[in-house]
């Protein structure tokens, strides 16, 4: 619901361009985003709300901390539904695996949760949505990955 908020629908309004994020052209323009950084902070399925700083007292760092499995299993479905929207009729099964895979190796992510993202969307590239769906509906089930 925090798309509707004035911070995010203005930003969707004035930036909106079809083929990619509002929030993209806003950082183009800005250097950040306003309406990112109000949309992560409140929306448990971006890997980013799942960021803290963790370390000694003189040298703390950022950390991905493990996402709950409903969160992650969301994340997924957000990437999806994203990559067939901007995508349109050029989307394939392949389409979030490859858009994750650009910059896999840089995003402050729990090591556990990335190498599960990265799994779940593989397994969407090259067994298509029924086999990775019902294996999404299995870790629910179980309440871990």
């Amino acid at each position: 619901m925090s798309k509707y908020s004035w911070e995010e629908f203005k930003t969707g309004v004035y930036y909106y361009q079809g083929n990619r994020s509002p929030n993209a052209a806003e950082k183009d323009e800005k250097g950040y985003s306003p309406a990112w950084l109000h949309h992560k902070g409140r929306n448990k399925h971006h890997f980013e709300y799942w960021i803290d700083v963790s370390g000694p007292k003189d040298n703390w760092k950022l950390i991905g901390v493990k996402m709950p499995v409903n969160y992650l299993a969301e994340m997924v479905m957000d990437r999806i539904a994203a990559s067939k929207i901007y995508q349109g009729k050029n989307y394939t099964d392949a389409s979030p695996y490859l858009y994750f895979s650009r910059n896999r190796d840089v995003l402050t992510m729990h090591p556990e949760t990335k190498a599960e993202l990265n799994k779940i969307l593989l397994m969407l590239k090259e067994q298509g949505e029924k086999k990775t769906f019902a294996y999404i509906r299995k870790i629910l089930r179980d309440g871990d990955y």
